[in-house]
């Protein structure tokens, strides 16, 4: 096996952003980044390899909603202090995808130090995809919106094409097999092109992806 997939969906998600800060403004579709992350909560282990997203495929129309929430800003939860939701809630404005599907097209990159054969992780994320196993509740951009997944279907991607602009790619540098909480975010970003519904993703060493400043490629 050279990739795997596998078929997420969900009642709500959003993509935020970067550049919006305080209003939630998804992007018309799931990010390299998101992605990524809903394959880690199913089957991960940094020390031994990463994901690497190849291709994204838009299998429902892309429809969006908005509605405010409540949120707390800056109080959490597992400190000592007590937290007062009355007193630090604030209500915001998010504008969200709703009744998505997408297919995942992802290849295992193994870790230096790894031994094993790339074979034995294909069968080992198979296996889980096929019993509905996962480390954690895979979630769609926000946790609350919950994303379920099974084997890829044999729907076919939308008759839609758009220019994405430039798409945060990830929040994380994927050569290191570990991040601590006091790690600085990596944000990397590529320009996104949405044909007939697909959407294919560069390599994270690819010199289209956008890095910061003193990161390696820069274009």
């Amino acid at each position: 096996m050279k990739e795997f997939k596998v078929e997420v969906w969900g009642d709500f998600a959003c993509f935020s952003r970067p550049e919006s800060k305080v209003e939630r403004l998804s992007y018309p579709v799931i990010t390299p980044s998101a992605a990524r992350g809903v394959l880690a909560s199913i089957y991960s282990k940094p020390v031994e390899f990463y994901w690497q997203v190849k291709k994204i495929e838009v299998l429902k129309p892309i429809q969006f909603t908005s509605f405010k929430r409540n949120e707390v800003i800056n109080s959490k939860i597992g400190t000592l202090s007590p937290m007062l939701v009355e007193d630090d809630r604030t209500q915001r404005q998010s504008v969200v995808l709703k009744d998505v599907r997408y297919r995942i097209t992802a290849e295992i990159v193994k870790r230096k130090d790894f031994s094993g054969t790339p074979q034995q992780l294909y069968a080992q994320a198979q296996n889980r995809i096929d019993h509905g196993k996962c480390f954690c509740q895979p979630s769609l951009g926000l946790r609350e919106f919950v994303c379920y997944f099974d084997k890829p279907s044999d729907l076919q991607p939308i008759n839609e094409s758009m220019d994405l602009g430039l798409m945060l790619y990830d929040v994380f540098d994927l050569d290191v097999s570990k991040v601590t909480k006091n790690a600085e975010p990596y944000v990397t970003l590529f320009r996104a092109k949405m044909e007939n519904g697909v959407i294919n993703v560069p390599d994270f060493h690819d010199e289209s992806v956008l890095r910061p400043e003193g990161g390696g490629n820069n274009a």
